[in-house]
């Protein structure tokens, strides 16, 4: 068992961070620039995202890592530095977050298709292992599997991200249908992703991005009622987005987020945050509502 485990058996709901895309455009990233690289080029603003978090409330950080795999570094001709790029996302988020905080590596999908052929599962294990080593190697205390939509892949990324002997949290991203339900791109449930992902690894389960607060409260639901008892961490949008003025508008206030947020951790939430769309401000107010649980949790 390791750190991240041995928190959530403390038995208190912990608070992640929020977005971090649009915190480095804000910091001048360009767009359609290779945002990992800023781990090497601006190493001290990365950092002071990771500390901004931690500032209101955040029990650990993420890593800006997402896309730092082969497959999407080699777009921008930086497949060699996969392993430099992963260790200095994680040895930012480490020195951001400080003393007591948790850092989760963050792996997101490679943007290839096992089912096109594009690239094999043997391929598709190593570049995942790569980019966790390196991760690890930079002082993540476990490593977070999100936004995926193939099951198949989500597998072969917590079985890679196993090697490194950490915790691994998977969450997928679904989308609500007409009937209420929810499945990813991929057809996948989030009852269906249980099994598969334990069986594999996981220590941790969820989902992230393409809900507001509102519906990830049913995701979790279907989750806790598929598995009794495993962890399951949330990451909602600021709701879902909508376009004003030639820009997207994420339209969850942090009050409405965090009015939300009891409900969340009702149905099943272990660790709560936030993904597109959030910022400071709604973790701030998030983590109020969950002093208020956990406040609870000790009569």
């Amino acid at each position: 068992m390791g750190t991240l485990l041995n928190r959530i058996q403390e038995g208190k709901i912990l608070v992640s961070d929020g977005a971090w895309g649009t915190f480095l455009q804000s910091k001048g990233m360009e767009p359609g620039t290779c945002p990992e690289l800023w781990n090497l080029e601006h190493f001290e603003e990365v950092a002071s995202i990771a500390a901004s978090y931690v500032a209101v409330g955040s029990d650990m950080v993420e890593t800006n890592s997402f896309g730092a795999n082969l497959f999407k570094l080699e777009h921008f001709g930086l497949g060699a530095e996969a392993f430099a790029l992963n260790k200095a996302a994680a040895e930012a988020s480490r020195q951001g977050a400080g003393p007591g905080k948790l850092v989760l590596g963050s792996v997101g999908p490679t943007g290839k298709f096992l089912m096109m052929g594009e690239v094999s599962e043997a391929e598709m294990f190593e570049a995942f292992a790569l980019q966790c080593q390196g991760l690890k190697d930079g002082g993540a205390d476990a490593i977070i599997v999100e936004t995926m939509t193939d099951l198949e892949e989500a597998v072969i990324a917590v079985r890679a991200a196993k090697t490194t002997g950490l915790d691994v949290v998977c969450t997928m991203t679904f989308d609500a249908l007409q009937d209420g339900t929810y499945r990813s791109m991929m057809g996948v449930s989030p009852a269906e992703m249980v099994e598969p992902l334990l069986a594999a690894g996981a220590d941790v389960l969820g989902s992230n991005c393409g809900n507001g607060t509102a519906g990830m409260i049913k995701i979790t639901a279907e989750i806790r009622a598929a598995h009794p008892t495993v962890p399951i961490l949330i990451h909602a949008n600021a709701g879902l987005p909508v376009y004003q003025d030639g820009i997207t508008v994420f339209p969850e206030s942090p009050a409405v987020m965090s009015s939300l947020t009891l409900q969340l951790i009702e149905a099943g939430a272990s660790i709560v945050g936030g993904c597109c769309g959030t910022g400071p401000d709604h973790i701030k107010a998030i983590a109020k509502m969950v002093k208020v649980k956990n406040s609870m949790l000790d009569y």
